[in-house]
């Protein structure tokens, strides 16, 4: 920007004093992090709209949307949209997937009170921070009302929530470098935003800003005089003071382009009042009948998308640089299959995907598109199985039962438990019951991490302690240390197993 070297990727942020462009190198900018402050009003969020819409054929995508007003960013560039009112490990798990996929997102927040948008926002954060090294691409990771979850002093939230919301913008800031995860935090008070979450960032667009303390913050930021910082006062809606190696080496003024897409709210505008009216007494304090009549709705939030729902648009996402995946259309003299014959055809299908070692390492959308392919190759006509299905399915042979085991009452109940947790964890959680049916020796930690789809050892102990959290499980240990793991509601528990016991080992140790 205004002369810098060369930039490889270069994205339009609007224009310069003097009308040349101002350029913003997108590379540089994973790299050093950026830091936005305006109070209300000065077009914060519209420069933020405008950053999003030029990068968003460069790089992937997260916002974490306290307001709602960056959804509408799905329509034109397909953004997914995910619903805060959801568990913690449900926003996790799903943050996981956006990773490994490489789909951009939208955490909306809105309609939540404070403490549960700290808590959403920290689940999020924290499993995109999570994610295996093998899916550490780079991500523009998008904070507004920055100061809402990295607060400098503690609020009338609790503290267990401050922690965990400042933990995971320090992450963000401090150690996301490293994993891919590129933050760009906004704020209307730079004094409310944590200090050591706001000096991580290299790169500074300042906006007007009216109070000294947050004027003297953003000119200690820019190295500016503190009889300087008098100009952030005089600047007008959408003109902010660029510094950092992304943007300039010297405080630059530009003025911040157009966008392409709206929020759904926008700033009050003057209209002019309507004529007056005669006996405006009796309009205000006479009744209409029609009143009384007329239930009263409260307002509640909108009810979030099913977890499935959203697993069913990753899969269909195109992940950003890849090729799509070849469409293999049946011709349309396929022949029509019996109920017998299409489900021989679907089960031998979903047999040749779980057979292949490595399938315990993908994911289920990952699978579920394998499987469209692969049931279109067999000439089975029509919608195969929903994806909620499909999981269904493989939550099932995941979790090893045998046709004695299955047709059992036992495994009728643990079934009906296992709908109690997300498609997700199914398979884990029939895995468990499983043993414990069979009173075989409890699964390692990379048993259970398989079953999930991961490498990771910790996150399966979470698992663990998310269902003891929800009541289905109880999991102690026997003289020796060894991990059980019981099922009240079976009244069945696990044989003792060794939690560090390699994957292939577990019956070795059960013979023990």
């Amino acid at each position: 920007m205004g002369g810098d070297s060369a930039l490889q990727v270069g994205i339009d942020m609007g224009t310069l004093t003097g009308g040349q462009p101002a350029k913003l190198d997108i590379e540089e900018l994973l790299a050093t992090r950026l830091l936005v402050q305006g109070n209300s009003g000065s077009g914060k969020s519209h420069l933020l709209r405008r950053l999003l819409e030029q990068s968003a054929p460069w790089v992937q995508q997260v916002i974490i949307d306290p307001e709602g007003d960056f959804v509408t960013l799905s329509d034109r560039y397909g953004h997914v949209v995910v619903d805060g009112e959801r568990s913690e490990a449900e926003l996790a798990g799903i943050a996981d997937r956006i990773r490994r996929h490489r789909v951009s997102c939208v955490l909306t927040l809105e309609g939540l009170d404070v403490e549960q948008q700290m808590r959403a926002a920290a689940a999020f954060l924290n499993g995109l921070f999570d994610a295996e090294r093998d899916y550490w691409y780079p991500v523009l990771v998008v904070v507004d009302e920055a100061q809402m979850f990295a607060p400098a002093v503690g609020g009338d939230v609790s503290e267990d929530a401050r922690k965990m919301s400042l933990g995971a913008m320090t992450n963000l800031m401090c150690r996301g470098r490293k994993r891919g995860l590129a933050g760009v935090i906004a704020t209307q008070r730079l004094a409310k935003l944590a200090k050591n979450v706001a000096a991580e960032a290299s790169n500074f667009l300042m906006g007007r800003t009216f109070l000294d303390i947050d004027m003297a913050r953003a000119a200690d930021l820019l190295g500016m005089d503190r009889r300087q910082a008098e100009m952030f006062r005089d600047l007008k809606r959408g003109n902010f003071v660029a510094l950092g190696p992304a943007l300039s080496r010297r405080p630059l003024p530009i003025v911040i382009g157009d966008v392409e897409t709206s929020a759904r709210s926008s700033s009050p505008k003057l209209m002019p009042l309507p004529d007056a009216v005669a006996d405006v007494e009796d309009l205000i304090f006479t009744p209409d009948p029609e009143e009384f009549a007329r239930p009263h709705v409260r307002r509640v939030p909108p009810a979030p998308r099913p977890t499935t729902d959203i697993l069913a648009e990753l899969s269909r996402a195109t992940p950003i640089s890849d090729a799509p995946l070849p469409s293999v259309e049946p011709r349309a003299s396929a022949p029509v299959l019996s109920a017998e014959e299409r489900e021989e055809r679907l089960s031998a299908v979903l047999s040749e995907i779980l057979d292949d070692p490595q399938s315990g390492y993908r994911t289920d959308a990952a699978l579920y598109q394998d499987f469209l392919v692969r049931a279109r190759m067999r000439r089975v006509a029509g919608p195969p199985m929903a994806l909620g299905d499909f999981r269904r399915r493989v939550a099932v042979v995941r979790s090893g039962v045998d046709e004695e085991t299955a047709a059992g009452e036992a495994w009728g109940t643990a079934l009906m438990l296992s709908a109690s947790v997300t498609d997700d964890l199914q398979g884990v959680f029939l895995m468990l019951a499983k043993a414990a049916i069979r009173r075989e020796a409890c699964p390692s930690d990379a048993k259970i991490a398989r079953a999930y789809g991961t490498h990771s050892a910790r996150r399966a102990r979470r698992l663990l302690g998310y269902f003891e959290e929800q009541g289905l499980i109880i999991v102690h240990a026997d003289f020796s240390g060894k991990r059980i793991v019981g099922i009240p509601d079976l009244q069945a528990e696990t044989a003792p197993g060794a939690a560090d016991a390699p994957d292939s080992d577990d019956g070795a140790l059960a013979a023990e």
